[in-house]
Order: structure tokens, then sequence, then C-alpha cells
């Protein structure tokens, strides 16, 4: 007896094929247009090849933004990913404490991004800031407008601020899904406390936590708003990373060419790291 196929059910998907060709395809495809042309307005395009590639991978200020932009994500990540855990695992798992802390957790991701450039903004400003006043009467000189460290210690204590509520929720989610049995064992055997961590805990959240490194890094290394809004990408270059220059090149330098170059690179480089953590860390799941 032949077997019949009923490919109406590609009616239900094709809405969300359209939404997602209108909303990522295109766009992409115009980006690649203007990575391999130059233009000097009227709508006249001049074929440029790979001379706009050729060009960043070979140019200064691409690799200190790229590299700033690694900087920041590994720092983001040795933060946060520890501290998230630390914090889920003291966290209660029953009572009315449970909905305060997750409540308490969730209100830092509500906020949206240039909110909370804002809040930082004048948080750490010296003259009418909590932070930065208070740091100035106890005789610490700050000043994240001046200062480089300053500015990246600012950024990062945001950045850390803002979404390392994210990993707890994703940890705590890990952590409340493990049986009591695993719990009832270790105590029968007198497990220590770093043992139960290090054998139940820490097994059982490894998928949640490589959701948090992967949505952390990708978050991480595409930030935008929140330090442009802070510093501007300055004093000077120090906190330019590949995203505001990205956009300064393309809208205030008008340079779509190059700027058209840069994202594809940018794009690319995202994926391929995405793809080196995922890799890496289901390979070490899975050889256990």
């Amino acid at each position: 007896m032949e077997k019949t196929w009923n490919n109406k059910a590609w009616f239900l998907v094709l809405p969300v094929l359209l939404l997602v060709a209108f909303s990522a395809v295109i766009p992409l495809m115009t980006v690649v247009n203007y990575s391999v042309q130059d233009t000097f307005g009227n709508n006249e395009f001049f074929w440029a090849g790979t001379d706009w590639f050729d060009d960043m991978l070979h140019s200064d200020r691409f690799w200190e933004a790229l590299q700033r932009n690694l900087l920041f994500s590994f720092i983001i990540l040795a933060l946060e990913i520890p501290l998230g855990i630390f914090i889920a695992l003291n966290m209660p798992k029953k009572g009315i404490g449970v909905p305060v802390c997750l409540v308490l957790m969730a209100l830092p991701l509500l906020i949206p991004w240039n909110v909370v450039g804002t809040i930082w903004q004048v948080f750490g400003r010296v003259d009418i800031g909590l932070l930065g006043h208070t740091l100035w009467a106890l005789g610490i000189d700050y000043n994240y407008v001046r200062d480089p460290i300053d500015a990246w210690i600012t950024v990062i204590i945001m950045d850390v601020w803002h979404w390392t509520s994210l990993v707890v929720l994703l940890c705590y989610a890990g952590l409340v899904s493990i049986p009591d049995a695993y719990y009832q064992a270790a105590k029968i055997d007198g497990a220590s406390r770093w043992s139960v961590f290090r054998y139940i805990q820490l097994p059982k959240m490894k998928r949640v936590l490589l959701i948090a490194v992967l949505l952390r890094f990708m978050d991480s290394f595409m930030i935008y708003t929140e330090p442009f809004v802070v510093t501007g990408g300055g004093p000077g270059n120090s906190t330019t990373f590949l995203s505001i220059d990205l956009v300064k090149m393309a809208v205030g330098q008008f340079d779509l060419g190059p700027a058209a170059a840069m994202s594809i690179i940018y794009f690319l480089i995202i994926l391929l790291l995405s793809w080196v953590f995922y890799t890496v860390m289901t390979s070490s799941d899975a050889n256990q």
C-alpha cells in the first residue's frame, strides 16, 4: 500500500517562514549587497568585490575593538556564571521566600537596556550620582568619564547587576528539578556540601549552564545600548566595542560598504564562537 503525504501542514508554517524572511533574511541580504559595493549617493553603486572585507581584516581599529569585546565577554562570564550559581544555591526551595526571591531576581531583567544605561550614567556621576559622589567623598578618585579603568569597572558592574539574574533563574530551575532522592542518598552516605554540589547539583545543572553561557556570551559580545548610553565608547576608545564602532561607521561616517563588511564579519565571529562553546560543552557532557 502506497503511503500518501499530506502537505497541507506547510500552510501552518508558511506565516512563520515569511516573518523570518522579512525580519532576518531580507535585511541580511541587503547588508551582503552593500558589503560588496561602493556608493557615492543617489543610489549609484559600484562593484567593490571583497575590498571592504580585506580593509576590515587589516584594520587596527577592527582588531582593537574585537579584543575589547572578547575581554569584556570573558570578564562577564567569569563573574556572572559563578555568582549566579552561588545565589541560586542559597535561594530558598520552599515557603514564601521562593516567590519573593524569584520576583526580586526578575526585576532587573524587566528594565529596558537604555533605561539601565541611564540609571548607571546618573548613578556613577561624581556631582549628583550616589555611587560617584560617595566614592569621591571617601577620597577615591573615581570618574568614569575621564578614567578608562573606571569606565570599564562601571560597565562591567552594570552588566553584572543587570544580567546575573538570568543565570540565577536558569540555575535555580535546574536545581529545583533534582529529585529529593539524590539528596537523601547523599545524606545517608554522609556526603559533604561540596560533594553534593560537585557530584549531584553541578552535573544536573550542566544543560541549563550551557544555555546560560551561550546566552550571556552572545549578549555580552553584542552589547551596545548600555555602554553607549553610559560612556559613549569613551573615554577615548576604551569602551568602544564592535557594536558601537559599527554604528559610528554606518551612521556617523556613513561608510556603508565597510560597515556592512564589518557587520558580516561580526556576525560570523559570534556564530563561530557560539558553535565552539556549544561543541566543547556538549562533547564534554557526552564523554562522561
